[in-house]
């Protein structure tokens, strides 16, 4: 049976109105942004396409954010936390979420695959649930209480993270410059307060202190030591600097 063409027409516009009330609901939104950098840094999206990304780019949650040789990258989350990649790094965004009026849904959820990373973290966390900042790697997870801390994943063969782990055995490496972090996994956990440093071999393996400094390096550029200045929800500022990558943003299918 053919429709009168004015219904066809109807029809068409209900659907295009449909679709692009439905529009913004397919984009995630944005999770934080790209303040430092020194080289490639890719994101791996979760609806499988890669961009790279360069000064100013936002990451989404679910994001799989890969740092490529020699490349530092420092990402300003909107709670105001940030967090500096070292080279040779994976980490995804496996939930974030911030919201100044609802502290109760409070998430963000990382998962470090490979190298390592310092982190500051930000108002998640600290108001609402404090479980609901982690930092997940493969031998425990990372519970904060306010903090500044680094942590490296290193494989044991020297090559992790651009060669930084030296000679180390494989496990996650943990050092708390300010605060407190809290280190768990299936064998029990752990605190580590500021000046301490841990070691947590594997999934099954209790998390213990270190007497002193494995010696994992994590020197990112001069450039990096300079201040952001954003408040929380607001967009990180850039601190401009000529050895950082210029703007460029592309998608690679």
């Amino acid at each position: 049976m053919m429709l009168p063409a004015k219904n066809n027409t109807a029809i068409k516009l209900l659907f295009l109105l449909a679709g692009l009330l439905a529009g913004p609901a397919l984009y995630a939104e944005t999770a934080g942004t790209v303040t430092h950098l020194s080289g490639p840094l890719l994101a791996r999206k979760a609806d499988g396409t890669s961009k790279i990304l360069s000064q100013k780019s936002n990451v989404e949650s679910g994001d799989l954010l890969i740092s490529e040789k020699d490349t530092y990258a420092r990402v300003k989350f909107t709670d105001n936390s940030e967090i500096t990649l070292k080279p040779n790094t994976q980490i995804r965004i496996d939930s974030y979420l911030f919201a100044q009026n609802k502290p109760e849904a409070d998430s963000a959820v990382f998962n470090l695959l490979k190298g390592g990373l310092r982190a500051v973290t930000g108002l998640v966390g600290k108001r609402g649930n404090q479980d609901s900042y982690q930092l997940k790697a493969p031998s425990a997870t990372i519970g904060i209480r306010g903090t500044d801390y680094t942590a490296s994943w290193c494989q044991g063969d020297g090559a992790s993270a651009a060669g930084d782990c030296g000679s180390l055995p494989t496990g996650l490496y943990v050092q708390v410059n300010d605060g407190q972090v809290v280190v768990s996994n299936a064998a029990g956990a752990l605190s580590f307060m500021a000046g301490q440093f841990g070691y947590i071999r594997d999934v099954a393996t209790l998390p213990v202190f270190l007497p002193q400094d494995p010696g994992v390096k994590f020197t990112p550029p001069p450039s990096f030591s300079a201040p952001t200045n954003t408040q929380p929800g607001q967009p990180a500022a850039s601190a401009g600097s000529s050895s950082e990558v210029k703007r460029l943003d592309c998608e690679v299918r």
